[in-house]
Protein backbone atom coordinates (compact mmCIF):
# COMPACT_ATOMS: atom_id res chain seq x y z
CA UNK A 1 0.00 0.00 0.00
CA UNK A 2 1.40 3.35 -0.73
CA UNK A 3 1.51 6.42 1.56
CA UNK A 4 0.52 9.07 -1.31
CA UNK A 5 -0.05 9.23 -4.44
CA UNK A 6 3.24 9.76 -6.93
CA UNK A 7 2.79 12.07 -9.32
CA UNK A 8 4.99 12.74 -12.54
CA UNK A 9 6.16 16.07 -13.93
CA UNK A 10 7.86 17.35 -17.42
CA UNK A 11 10.49 19.64 -17.17
CA UNK A 12 12.20 22.35 -20.06
CA UNK A 13 15.05 23.13 -18.50
CA UNK A 14 16.02 25.41 -15.29
CA UNK A 15 13.24 26.54 -12.72
CA UNK A 16 11.16 25.60 -10.27
CA UNK A 17 8.79 22.48 -10.31
CA UNK A 18 6.02 24.34 -9.35
CA UNK A 19 5.33 21.14 -6.45
CA UNK A 20 5.91 22.98 -3.19
CA UNK A 21 6.45 20.91 -0.73
CA UNK A 22 7.31 16.85 -2.44
CA UNK A 23 9.17 13.78 -1.91
CA UNK A 24 11.69 13.00 -5.06
CA UNK A 25 10.64 9.24 -5.75
CA UNK A 26 12.79 9.27 -9.06
CA UNK A 27 14.50 11.04 -11.90
CA UNK A 28 14.22 10.20 -15.73
CA UNK A 29 16.77 12.13 -17.91
CA UNK A 30 18.02 12.15 -21.10
CA UNK A 31 21.29 13.57 -22.22
CA UNK A 32 22.25 15.66 -25.39
CA UNK A 33 25.52 16.11 -27.48
CA UNK A 34 27.98 16.27 -23.88
CA UNK A 35 27.81 14.95 -20.48
CA UNK A 36 25.21 15.83 -18.65
CA UNK A 37 24.63 17.60 -14.90
CA UNK A 38 21.38 18.04 -12.72
CA UNK A 39 21.56 19.65 -10.11
CA UNK A 40 18.20 19.87 -7.61
CA UNK A 41 17.53 22.42 -5.06
CA UNK A 42 15.38 23.27 -2.37
CA UNK A 43 13.67 26.20 -3.50
CA UNK A 44 15.32 28.82 -5.97
CA UNK A 45 18.69 29.76 -4.04
CA UNK A 46 17.62 27.03 -1.36
CA UNK A 47 20.62 23.97 -0.69
CA UNK A 48 21.31 21.58 -3.00
CA UNK A 49 19.58 17.99 -2.29
CA UNK A 50 20.39 16.54 -5.70
CA UNK A 51 23.73 16.74 -7.49
CA UNK A 52 23.95 14.12 -10.19
CA UNK A 53 26.20 13.68 -13.74
CA UNK A 54 25.28 11.31 -16.56
CA UNK A 55 27.05 10.55 -19.54
CA UNK A 56 26.41 11.95 -22.70
CA UNK A 57 23.50 10.60 -25.32
CA UNK A 58 21.52 8.29 -22.94
CA UNK A 59 18.50 7.89 -21.02
CA UNK A 60 19.27 7.97 -17.16
CA UNK A 61 17.22 6.64 -14.53
CA UNK A 62 18.04 7.21 -10.96
CA UNK A 63 15.54 5.70 -8.20
CA UNK A 64 15.76 7.01 -5.05
CA UNK A 65 15.41 4.73 -1.62
CA UNK A 66 12.58 4.67 1.02
CA UNK A 67 11.03 7.56 1.61
CA UNK A 68 12.25 9.49 -1.33
CA UNK A 69 14.29 13.26 -0.55
CA UNK A 70 12.68 15.65 0.67
CA UNK A 71 12.24 19.46 -0.74
CA UNK A 72 10.36 21.76 1.55
CA UNK A 73 10.20 25.00 -0.37
CA UNK A 74 10.08 23.28 -3.50
CA UNK A 75 11.88 21.29 -6.02
CA UNK A 76 14.27 23.89 -8.65
CA UNK A 77 16.39 22.56 -10.98
CA UNK A 78 19.44 24.92 -10.50
CA UNK A 79 21.53 23.05 -13.11
CA UNK A 80 20.69 21.34 -16.24
CA UNK A 81 23.59 21.17 -18.15
CA UNK A 82 23.54 18.93 -21.21
CA UNK A 83 19.94 17.51 -20.68
CA UNK A 84 17.69 17.10 -23.59
CA UNK A 85 14.82 15.92 -21.68
CA UNK A 86 13.90 15.65 -17.64
CA UNK A 87 11.04 13.91 -16.21
CA UNK A 88 10.50 14.06 -11.97
CA UNK A 89 8.61 11.74 -10.10
CA UNK A 90 7.19 13.05 -7.01
CA UNK A 91 5.10 12.85 -3.77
Amino acid sequence: MSNSDVRAKRLAGTGAASTGRARLRQVQVLTGGGAGRLTLTDGNGGATVVDLDFTQSQTHSVNIPDEGVLFTSDIHVSVATNVTALTIFYS
